[in-house]
């Protein structure tokens, strides 16, 4: 099985590039972040010819939203974190198929709405770790794959280029992301390149070229998983295309 995340920066201009990453990689499932649409305009018959099944979650005013393109049989079990009612960003969706629960996130980014804004940021991720705890405990085969927002060390961006103070990278953003570690998920990325600078974002500008980039799209994995786990790379490829995305996919295969 393959699975894959991407953070597209807006659906319908990417939709180009979103074809070529299909017909190139095959992913069975992909989790999309970012799509800057309402759902009803996320552009679902694009991918149809291609063999892709659609959902998406989109967010009025432009913002967030998440979706799954799949070529396999998928039920959809969750358009939305738990645990904060108020809570309308359009930040998560949680996918049953082949035996297993498959959640596509676009966590905050905790560096816009001061104090609040990160605070907002950590309460999400503890609301995650909540899930991911129940999931784990009802030993159900369980992944999380999407933009965390989170640099976890400091092979994630290059020395010196994140001050102590960027919501990426505070200890607080990173504490949050290892609990997840703790419960006893896998980084699939740093598991198979265990001393990599591995990036998955570049702003837009030099960065690319230069490889001055951040990785903060990820693919967690359970016990169940992580055993399977025989690949996990970035696809560096869509990335250098032309008018891109800032963020590249990561592509993890499964045995």
């Amino acid at each position: 099985m393959r699975l894959a995340s991407f953070n597209v920066n807006s659906v319908r201009k990417r939709v180009p590039h979103l074809r070529r990453f299909l017909q190139a990689n095959a992913p069975d499932f992909v989790f999309l972040q970012e799509l800057k649409c309402r759902t009803e305009e996320f552009p679902a018959a694009e991918f149809t010819d291609l063999g892709y099944v659609a959902h998406a979650v989109g967010q009025p005013g432009g913002r967030n939203g998440v979706a799954v393109l799949a070529r396999l049989p998928f039920e959809v079990v969750a358009e939305a974190l738990p645990g904060e009612s108020a809570d309308e960003h359009a930040r998560y969706i949680e996918i049953a198929a082949e035996g297993a629960r498959l959640a596509g996130i676009y966590l905050p980014n905790g560096n816009s709405g001061g104090e609040e804004g990160f605070a907002y940021k950590l309460r999400w991720m503890e609301r995650l770790r909540i899930l991911a705890a129940e999931r784990l405990d009802s030993f159900t085969p369980f992944a999380i794959l999407g933009d965390f927002n989170v640099c976890p060390t400091g092979l994630d961006f290059p020395p010196g280029s994140m001050p102590p103070t960027d919501a990426l990278v505070r200890p607080e953003s990173r504490a949050a992301f290892n609990a997840l570690l703790h419960l006893g998920l896998t980084d699939a990325l740093r598991a198979l390149h265990p001393g990599e600078r591995l990036y998955t974002y570049w702003d837009y500008g030099p960065a690319f070229e230069s490889n001055r980039g951040l990785r903060i799209d990820h693919a967690l994995l359970s016990p169940e998983l992580a055993e399977r786990l025989a690949s996990a790379q970035v696809d560096l490829a869509t990335r250098a295309q032309e008018q891109p995305s800032d963020h590249a996919p990561v592509v993890v295969d499964l045995n």
